[in-house]
């Protein structure tokens, strides 16, 4: 068995004791703060917090774009920390996709060339009939032939979802992915990923501030100042919304008090 990977487990995503600090001497900012938690196989969560919680650090690690200053991060029962930099970038290829806020796609390109990139760049000969299928499911069969700029917001991220799901990764990770939507369009997008997680068994990772989006997961999970500040499970907006509100006002009586001293 390599010796960088463990047998499946119910994790597909695992830190522990994970720590991420930016800067050098009096100048250090602790993004993330002795992180410790799992994230199941076919699920959809939700990851939230105040700005400069450490929700974005919290994806970057867990997606592998950023490497944590100590402590341990497991993809898919990979120890992150083993890769080298080929390595990683195989792993992205082939076992995670990415739906990100401004869709990422290569305007020049057609639909059908932008979902199939992420195989042709991993080696792969793409099947027609897994294209064909990843294109019908996201609602996007009458513009196979079409370019983003031809799209709408909300198709052009249907196209960034297709091609999230067309390598079939171990886990997608949404950064904000309905945050450039309007709100018929994001719920859309949103029905998307859940129809993923429960009919495909994918496994999402979202960020997001918008409790509403929060509520399509299986599971919330809330930081404040880098450390896993509690969470819950199949919420209702209104839950979500008010711990929010609790966590920022904790957050602005702490920064008043950095204030006062």
């Amino acid at each position: 068995m390599n010796g960088n990977s463990t047998p499946p487990s119910q994790d597909v995503v695992r830190f522990d004791a994970v720590r991420k600090v930016y800067g050098r001497s009096t100048t250090t900012v602790t993004a993330l703060d002795e992180v410790s938690i799992g994230l199941r196989r076919a699920t959809f969560t939700a990851v939230m917090g105040p700005s400069g919680s450490g929700k974005s650090t919290f994806l970057q690690c867990a997606a592998g774009l950023d490497r944590p200053t100590s402590g341990t991060v497991r993809l898919d029962g990979v120890d992150l920390s083993t890769l080298g930099e080929r390595a990683l970038t195989r792993l992205h290829r082939r076992r995670v996709g990415f739906v990100f806020q401004s869709f990422n796609l290569l305007p020049a390109l057609s639909v059908v060339d932008n979902v199939t990139l992420p195989l042709r760049l991993a080696g792969r000969r793409p099947e027609k009939a897994e294209v064909d299928d990843v294109i019908e499911r996201v609602g996007l069969a009458a513009r196979r032939g079409s370019r983003p700029g031809e799209l709408s917001g909300g198709q052009q991220q249907r196209v960034a979802i297709a091609r999230a799901l067309i390598t079939r990764p171990a886990v997608v990770f949404g950064d904000e992915p309905t945050g450039a939507l309007d709100t018929r369009t994001a719920r859309e997008v949103l029905s998307l990923l859940r129809e993923a997680v429960q009919k495909a068994e994918q496994t999402v990772v979202m960020v997001t501030h918008d409790p509403v989006a929060a509520a399509h997961a299986d599971r919330v999970l809330f930081l404040s100042d880098g450390r896993i500040a509690g969470s819950l499970d199949r919420p209702t907006v209104e839950e979500v919304a008010a711990r929010m509100t609790r966590l920022g006002a904790r957050a602005g009586e702490l920064v008043a008090q950095g204030g006062a001293r």
